[in-house]
């Protein structure tokens, strides 16, 4: 679920989700059968394989990302860098977790003017203690990574 509704751009193929999953094919093939069945998830032809997707169409979308987006800890993690940052214009979670990768090791980039690189330094430690999972924080001055999921966007 991590893979396919933490951000929608991600896809996977059957042999490449067992081989990053460390499964079978054939229970890899079970759940994306089950999920496709249920409708969450659609598939894709690419040449000459079969690409899974989360299917946003889907009524339960934006439950089910909203669900995965608080078990990883994003709502916690925005809500904390949006507290006594600065003027934020945009977190992206960048990384593993952007590709849907359940590694440990959550990889944040924001954008602004005026940060506080010192409460940043503090924030990660904070922001580990509350999602138990590792936190890295990059300023930057401006997203350019193409898997980026956007957290936040200011609206100036």
């Amino acid at each position: 679920m991590i893979k396919f509704f933490s951000n929608p751009k991600n896809q996977g193929h059957l042999r490449g989700l067992a081989d990053e999953f460390g499964d079978s094919t054939n229970a890899i093939r079970k759940e994306l059968n089950n999920l496709t069945e249920a409708g969450l998830l659609i598939k894709v032809a690419d040449k000459n394989k079969i690409d899974y997707q989360a299917n946003i169409e889907h009524p339960l979308f934006s439950n089910l990302q909203d669900i995965i987006r608080k078990y990883l800890g994003l709502d916690r993690l925005l809500a904390t860098v949006l507290e006594r940052m600065g003027n934020v214009n945009q977190v992206a979670l960048v990384g593993d977790y952007a590709r849907g990768l359940d590694s440990g090791k959550i990889e944040v980039q924001i954008t602004g003017e005026d940060l506080d690189e010192q409460y940043l330094e503090m924030l990660e430690n904070k922001i580990e203690s509350l999602i138990h999972k590792h936190v890295v924080f990059q300023i930057q001055y401006k997203i350019i990574d193409p898997e980026a999921l956007m957290l936040y966007q200011s609206l100036d």
